[in-house]
């Protein structure tokens, strides 16, 4: 059995279940796992090797460690043994670091997404067990219910009611309804009742399928491969992206002139080049993915221990920069626990036939689990035994109303509940309290007054209604001609303390914008509850008759978008966006999926459906805005310690070795040896590497803050050119003062490079003044320990190994003292820099 194409929508399902080699009662899991080898993990995209050989290795895959490892081969050649074992050694030292680095930070990822792991009810051995998507293969029946993700291309086996939004695949914007048969082979995609596809989600319903293809098998696995689809690129990643380009150009710039202008100098060709290649790898930040990786990672780790998974990295820094969360009110400003206030009649009394037409509804309702019909089932139990479901019209949200066909009493009774305007615009009669049947528009205004006293009370209404048929069968266009029987009134408080979060996310710079599909009255009431004073309201009916402009123009000053339609979601999240806002959007209902995807930030939480979950970047396990309160702090501080690496990769270090390419134009013999340049390098690498776990001042994470490429550049220019300028008072007072010899000379330009490069990371980690700010543990040991070590170089043997020698006191005395004035040098010009600068 292979993937082939197969029209297997023409086809009946056992001669299709005979093909795949599988029964009804699905696969064993022996079997299950033979087609898991055998047809690979069911993936858009092929799954990265993990391995640790092959990580390892992928350290020296840049261009800048080849052209090392070409140079080492060379230096072989022409028996330069030392250099050859000097160069290989620290690039193998860099190897090791970036790979224990990296695969922590791989592990650690791995660990946080399997919490939120997509799974899929499959029938394995004859019983239903859930297995991650991943694992799905051909010939697995799997089971469907409302806001499924379908795992792959699909045959319909049995199903009922069931609804299936193709947009995804087809661009099809309502759900198609979906059931068992056969159809003809050339029939077109779109008009494929009977089978099911993968990127498409269940909206209601429920089913039984057999899975046919999987992974880039399927159809939206074909499309997905030719239009290669990727992510989109946060506003992190372009920023990395040219930062690092940024870096490249100015390093091949220099290093090209530098190895030409030493090579006219008429100095050895090998090496002027192994000096210029050195040059390249202290000037090219290659540690910068792997760092990023670190920090993202570790924030990754901190941000769970807040109830916090983050399924893709680099939305961390999206998340620190947010200033605009879009929320439904349930659940995040009320507790999400729907509870039934009353059942009432059209004149607002107490009704026993209102409340058993409404539990005739939830409780032969079968579309998907939401919280209302458990509210309204466990309010009370109520006696149904005489009563025989025929048929149902799920939820969907155009309609917004449900309805149910039974059995009662020889006659088929259709009841139908819903947003009460909706159930209102189908009902053409209404029954009052002593029976009587009247024309609903004689009531329609007492049935609005009813529903506004209650809505301003904070309280749900939903309208009922019922009819008789003739059929046993239903369909939407019997929702007609129907006698409103009263409301349903449900209550769902605010969550204690939910004020107190809405306060701490405004000090975080952060507004809440409250997106319902509630009616304005309860919107506004229980905002007003939860501290929204007077809040400005938008409704769904206002949007409908807006340009894009015009809501665009709008969208900051509302605070509560109510009576909000699915489709809407996404043009006010689109609209906030294009007002130059960083937006969140938490959701976790089928109707979420489209706005999850359009805004910056989609968070959803590990109850939602699993359409939410898989669009979301960010997954909480808890529906708590404190918990994303704690999550945005740990966003900005990742973000923050990321900015960190950046700024020292800009200045210390690129001042050091631009100031050395510069001035082995003018000295009789290179400042520093190739070996000393890459020992140079990795020390000043590894105080960078603990940046992860550094603290962070409370003023980077009060506000929203975001990737300023223009910034870093004056950040570069000015610490660059402050380091360079204490660089050539290094080399004037080695050369005019001291008249040091050469061995002289790289020992004190080694020293005083890399103690100052390690010390200034203390002072470029904060705008305060770096004695004010407590530095993390490790990253405090680790400048300290580098900073001793280079003191300590040169006295030990492995010293002479890479051509230093010990130095007399007074060049000890004088490099301390222009490493001391580069200190005091570098805290005014900073403080300088952010008075005029604002970061």
């Amino acid at each position: 059995m292979d993937q082939h194409p197969l029209a297997f929508w023409s086809l009946p399902a056992a001669e299709l279940l005979s093909r795949l080699k599988a029964t009804p009662q699905g696969l064993t899991g022996d079997e299950a796992r033979q087609r898991l080898a055998r047809f690979g993990s069911n993936l858009l995209l092929p799954g990265k090797r993990s391995d640790s050989l092959a990580l390892f290795l992928t350290q020296f895959k840049s261009p800048i460690t080849l052209i090392l490892l070409f140079a080492a081969g060379l230096s072989f050649f022409l028996h330069e043994h030392v250099d050859v074992l000097i160069i290989l050694a620290i690039v193998f030292i860099s190897g090791i670091l970036g790979f224990w680095q990296e695969r922590g930070a791989a592990n650690a990822i791995k660990k946080l997404l399997a919490i939120v792991q997509i799974k899929a009810a499959v029938l394995r051995d004859g019983s239903p067990i859930e297995i991650p998507v991943e694992e799905i293969v051909p010939g697995d029946v799997i089971i469907l219910n409302g806001g499924d993700i379908i795992p792959g291309d699909c045959l319909i086996l049995e199903s009922k009611d069931l609804f299936v939004d193709e947009a995804t695949l087809t661009g099809e914007t309502y759900p198609v309804e979906k059931s068992a048969g056969v159809l003809p082979e050339e029939t077109q995609l779109s008009q494929r009742d009977n089978a099911l596809f993968m990127g498409t989600h269940v909206v209601s319903g429920s089913a039984k399928a057999v899975v046919v293809c999987t992974g880039t098998k399927t159809e939206f696995g074909k499309v997905s491969e030719r239009l290669k689809l990727r992510p989109t690129e946060t506003e992190f990643e372009r920023g990395v992206r040219r930062f690092g380009y940024l870096l490249m150009e100015i390093t091949l710039l220099l290093v090209i002139s530098i190895f030409a202008i030493n090579a006219y100098l008429g100095r050895p060709v090998l090496e002027s080049l192994l000096f210029s290649l050195a040059l390249a790898v202290g000037l090219t930040p290659q540690l910068l993915p792997a760092i990023i990786s670190v920090n993202l990672a570790h924030g990754a780790k901190r941000m769970a221990l807040q109830k916090v998974i983050v399924k893709r990295l680099v939305s961390i820094e999206n998340f620190g920069s947010m200033n605009v969360l879009c929320s439904d009110k349930t659940g995040t400003l009320t507790e999400g626990v729907v509870k039934v206030n009353s059942a009432l009649d059209v004149e607002g009394k107490e009704s026993e036939k209102v409340l058993f037409y409404v539990y005739l509804n939830a409780f032969f309702e079968t579309g998907f689990t939401n919280p209302i019909d458990s509210a309204i089932r466990n309010y009370r139990q109520l006696d149904v035994s005489g009563c025989q479901k025929l048929d149902e019209v799920p939820y969907d949200f155009i309609r917004k109303r449900l309805s149910i066909l039974v059995l009662k009493d020889d006659k088929h009774l259709m009841v139908t509940k819903g947003a009460l305007q909706n159930v209102l615009s189908v009902c053409s009669s209404a029954e009052t309290s002593d029976g009587n049947i009247v024309d609903i528009a004689t009531v329609r205004e007492h049935i609005q007054k009813c529903f506004e006293r209650h809505s301003s009370k904070g309280l749900r209404v939903l309208g009922v209604a019922y009819r008789d048929v003739s059929e046993t069968l239903i369909t939407k266009d019997h929702e007609a001609a129907m006698t409103f029987s009263g409301f349903i009134v449900l209550f769902d408080p605010p969550k204690p303390g939910i004020a107190d979060t809405i306060n701490q996310l405004h000090h975080l710079g952060i507004s809440l914008k409250v997106v319902t599909g509630d009616n304005k009255l309860v919107a506004a009431n229980v905002s007003h509850q939860v501290g929204l004073s007077n809040p400005q309201i938008l409704t769904g009916s206002d949007i409908r008759t807006m340009s894009d402009e015009a809501l665009r123009n709008r969208v900051n000053d509302i605070s509560i978008f109510a009576e909000v339609e699915p489709n809407q979601k996404e043009r006010i999240i689109l609209a906030l966006k294009k007002s130059g806002n960083v937006v969140g959007y938490i959701g976790d209902g089928v109707n979420d999926a489209s706005a999850l995807h359009a805004s910056d930030v989609g968070i959803s939480v590990d109850s939602a459906v699993d359409v939410a979950k898989d669009a979301a970047d960010i997954v909480l396990l808890e529906k708590d805005l404190g918990v994303l309160v704690q999550g945005v702090r740990e966003g900005r501080i990742t973000f923050a310690n990321t900015l960190k690496y950046v700024f020292m990769a800009t200045s210390a270090n690129f001042g050091n070795m631009f100031s050395m390419a510069g001035v082995s134009l003018f000295l009789p013999y290179l400042p520093l040896l190739p070996g000393q340049i890459l020992l140079t390098n990795l020390m000043t690498d590894i105080p960078e590497m603990t940046i992860a776990t550094d603290s962070v001042d409370g003023e980077m994470v009060d506000h929203p803050r975001r990737w300023d490429i223009g910034f870093i550049r004056n950040f570069m220019l000015v610490f660059g050119v402050l380091s360079s300028v204490f660089d050539y008072l290094t080399f004037g007072a080695l050369f005019f003062i001291l008249h040091a010899a050469p061995d002289q000379f790289r020992t004190g330009w080694f020293m005083e490079s890399v103690i100052s490069a390690s010390l200034i990371v203390l002072v470029i980690r904060t705008k305060k003044p770096f004695f004010k700010s407590i530095p993390g543990k490790y990253l405090a040991a680790a400048t300290l320990l580098i900073a001793a070590i280079a003191f300590l170089f040169p006295f030990i043997p492995v010293g002479k190994v890479f051509g230093f020698t010990q130095l007399p006191v007074s060049f000890l005395l004088l490099m301390g003292g222009i490493v001391a004035v580069y200190i005091i040098a570098a805290e005014m010009v900073k403080a300088v820099f952010y008075r005029r600068v604002r970061f």
